[in-house]
């Protein structure tokens, strides 16, 4: 995410960045971190307030802190990124706000005329994005409180279909809800079902894999249909 720099602390090692697009986030940085200005690394003495910035973050774990993995300073060409899920779409304007998945700030920016929007492998238009939908997106600020989206990846709109295919590393049978593992990707989703309907034999338990088909609905992932392929290792046994 880019943005500029609204005062640093070196001594906690953080700085508060004005994101493009609206809202402040709280970034922390260390020795891991690597800041380059015009390609070339440099020290945290490069980050002044006032300084435009590119940063990679991170979620540290632990601290559940924005962390960088990489700053740039002073780029005044490199394209941003962000990740979150649409909120609001103002046609006339085409204008769209989107609450990041990150910093959870609601961001707003404009969709360029020659914007590629894309549903998957399938091209998509402006009308294609609809408040609920899960996005990513590439765009070049122009001002520190506004960007025009330059690509823009409909991941789930409300109402699409998923296959799941994963195992189960946590499971609540009471509130339906459970948490599937992706080797494809090696990410985790969690995934909402009815207990009753989804699992009669009483198959399902952690460790298990399963295929499991989805309907998004805007907050969360609803299961229709789970299929237990391989049991967990001890109900097999």
């Amino acid at each position: 995410m880019g943005g500029v720099i609204s005062s640093v602390d070196r001594v906690r090692n953080h700085m508060n960045l004005a994101v493009f697009g609206g809202g402040h986030w709280t970034i922390y940085f260390d020795e891991r971190t690597h800041i380059f200005r015009k390609g070339i690394e440099t020290t945290q003495l490069a980050l002044k307030k006032g300084e435009r910035v590119y940063v990679d973050t991170m979620l540290d774990n632990n601290k559940h802190d924005i962390f960088a993995r990489n700053i740039r300073v002073g780029a005044a060409t490199a394209p941003a990124y962000a990740a979150g899920q649409i909120v609001e779409v103002h046609g006339k304007q085409r204008e769209v706000l989107f609450r990041d998945s990150i910093g959870g700030e609601t961001v707003r920016f404009n969709v360029a005329q020659d914007a590629l929007i894309s549903n998957g492998s399938r091209p998509a238009a402006f009308q294609d994005l609809h408040p609920g939908s899960l996005v990513k997106v590439k765009f070049a600020p122009e001002r520190a409180d506004r960007g025009v989206a330059k690509e823009i990846a409909i991941v789930a709109a409300p109402g699409s279909s998923f296959t799941f295919f994963g195992v189960v590393t946590f499971l609540d049978t009471h509130r339906g809800i459970m948490a599937l593992r992706s080797p494809g990707d090696n990410k985790t989703y969690d995934l909402h079902f009815q207990p009753a309907k989804a699992d009669p034999e009483r198959r399902l338990a952690v460790g298990a894999e399963v295929n499991a088909v989805a309907t998004f609905d805007g907050t969360s992932y609803m299961a229709q249909q789970i299929t237990v392929t391989r049991m967990a290792a001890a109900e097999g046994k």
